[in-house]
């Protein structure tokens, strides 16, 4: 048992193939699925444990019943986060691109092989699917290498904090786009330690349920936080409305981590808070109330990649690899009796950079019985099945 979390684990399908290529979908924030449960979407590439090059090329596909159909390639893609594929709508997917000397959005339509290309890539989209957000996928790749694209320079990359680049706001219907956050807003309104001196960065934009406001990261790097001589990132956390009016600082607290919105007003994310130090807290958004949960479950485990249930009962989260055996904990973690539960652990070669590891990402079905995610403990990339309905359905 993991600190104070009940051994609990659960039996694993392997969705992908054993046919020596390798598979993945990408980050947790984001569902697989199709609405009727029966699809799932993925990448497959030919390697693994190095960095993605510029040029190296993904195929996008459809995963039924263990078969894997490719139904497009992308030039635009991470190990972390994918090429942002997910499904538009029943009929449609979305996947970023490259074209020409830029990064694309591509809505393939996989009835008719219809292609629509919208100028910016995108980092997420809204529900109703009439907006995305964007940012400078090369900046994000050249910061923080496993996150964004390579291969694109262009004159901004020069700029430390530049005032005409940031996040964007994407028109999907018309494609055009405005600039919602410029990064020089940031650190002039909301200035960090060191921020001025230094070259920031957005990161880990979610908008709300109701689209009405976004969430995201302001980063940059400074020696010292973390010991003496360590240079690490600072993390801001804030959300705004998406024309980036009402901005508020969610968190200046010098660390938040992965995140997802619970419903559109709260938000579960593994951050630091002085009062308590490094817990999982939910943020209620534009008040200062904060509340810590799962105190005794993840007293030992440390950051993980937490959502909720689509039914708000069940938090699921995962765990980096242990020192002890390599192996990244996958956790539910019931709400309303504040209990947790280690339904899996999976080997993690330490062997592959950091940029190219798998983390599992765990994400959940919509009916609250299946979580899916990513993993190499066959000693390949894979997406894995784990029906935990004997602890969701209770």
């Amino acid at each position: 048992m993991s600190g104070n979390l009940f051994p609990n684990h659960l039996p694993v399908q392997r969705l992908t193939p054993k046919d020596g290529m390798h598979y993945f979908f990408g980050y947790f924030d984001k569902s697989p699925w199709d609405s009727t449960g029966k699809r799932l979407l993925a990448h497959r590439v030919n390697f693994i444990k190095r960095q993605v090059r510029f040029g190296d090329v993904a195929e996008v596909g459809v995963l039924e019943d263990g078969v894997f159909t490719p139904v497009a390639s992308t030039r635009a893609w991470c190990w972390q986060q994918g090429s942002m594929l997910q499904w538009f709508n029943d009929s449609e997917i979305i996947f970023n691109d490259f074209e020409e000397d830029h990064y694309v959005a591509r809505i393939l339509n996989l009835s008719t092989g219809k292609i629509r290309t919208i100028h910016r890539p995108i980092y997420c989209l809204s529900a109703n699917r009439k907006y995305a957000i964007s940012l400078d996928f090369a900046r994000l790749d050249r910061e923080r290498p496993g996150y964004g694209y390579p291969g694109v320079w262009t004159p901004l990359l020069e700029k430390g904090w530049p005032s005409n680049d940031g996040l964007w706001l994407v028109d999907l219907e018309n494609d055009t786009s405005s600039l919602s956050v410029s990064l020089a807003r940031i650190v002039q309104d909301y200035p960090g330690l060191g921020s001025d001196q230094a070259t920031s960065w957005f990161n880990h934009i979610l908008i709300s349920p109701d689209d009405k406001r976004f969430a995201f990261f302001h980063r940059w790097r400074h020696f010292g936080p973390w010991g003496p001589g360590v240079l690490s990132h600072i993390t801001h956390m804030f959300t705004c409305n998406l024309d980036g009016s009402g901005l508020y600082p969610l968190n200046l607290e010098n660390m938040s981590s992965h995140y997802t919105w619970i419903d559109n007003t709260h938000i579960i994310n593994y951050s630091h808070r002085f009062a308590d130090g490094d817990r999982y807290h939910i943020f209620t958004d534009q008040t200062n109330e904060v509340t810590a949960i799962g105190v005794k479950s993840f007293a030992s485990t440390g950051d993980g990649h937490c959502s909720f249930s689509p039914n708000g009962k069940w938090m699921l989260t995962d765990s980096y690899p242990a020192a002890k055996d390599s192996c990244r904990g996958l956790y539910l973690y019931d709400i309303a009796n504040d209990e947790g539960y280690e339904v899996g652990r999976f080997y993690a070669d330490p062997s592959y950079l950091t940029p190219a590891r798998c983390d599992l990402h765990p994400r959940f079905s919509a009916d609250n019985r299946q979580v899916c995610f990513d993993s190499i403990h066959e000693g390949f990339r894979g997406i894995y099945l784990m029906d935990v309905s004997s602890l969701t359905a209770k």
